[in-house]
């Protein structure tokens, strides 16, 4: 990913890569979402290591932190840290702006480049999940964490394991 690129989808929303680097803090990187849709922007999911950190510049978002709902408007600010189940939304009535720095990234930013890949060739399903379970794998990998619900160990021998086969057979983002 290179610091100044946008991935604009076919919907219109966009993913700026903002900055990447090292500061006192350790790792980071910081992108921008633009998006002009309401609703869900993830399912509920989990990070055993990423801490992010979201500041609304324009709209509304809604988050469900650990079962704890919190709303921003312009200027607000959230951060969820290692291990909490979190799910954000676009709420308002126009387009929502928002800066959200991720520590450290991992592979977190190829998470946007693959999705963004997938979403314009027509490989999404219409809530945004690859249909093919080999992308499902690459996918899941990007996202340094779990989904809420199954368990750990099912996430990592099913998706982990498609991941690896995807890889070992060429897929690429």
């Amino acid at each position: 990913m290179t610091v100044g690129k946008a991935l604009v989808h076919p919907d219109g929303r966009t993913v700026t890569f903002l900055a990447k680097g090292t500061d006192e803090k350790g790792d980071f990187l910081i992108i921008e979402h633009s998006v002009t849709q309401q609703g869900a922007m993830n399912g509920p999911h989990w990070h055993p290591v990423l801490t992010e950190s979201f500041l609304v510049t324009e709209g509304r978002m809604r988050f469900i932190v650990d079962g704890k709902e919190t709303i921003l408007e312009a200027g607000g600010q959230l951060t969820i840290h290692p291990n909490q189940v979190h799910q954000f939304w676009n709420i308002g009535d126009h387009q929502l702006v928002a800066t959200h720095e991720i520590r450290p990234p991992g592979l977190h930013g190829n998470m946007f480049v693959l999705i963004h890949k997938l979403e314009c060739e027509g490989k999404l399903t219409s809530k945004g999940i690859p249909r093919n379970p080999l992308w499902l794998g690459v996918a899941w990998e990007c996202i340094d964490g779990y989904l809420a619900g199954p368990p750990k160990w099912v996430q990592k021998a099913l998706l982990g394991g498609l991941a690896r086969l995807a890889k070992a057979i060429g897929y690429r983002f």
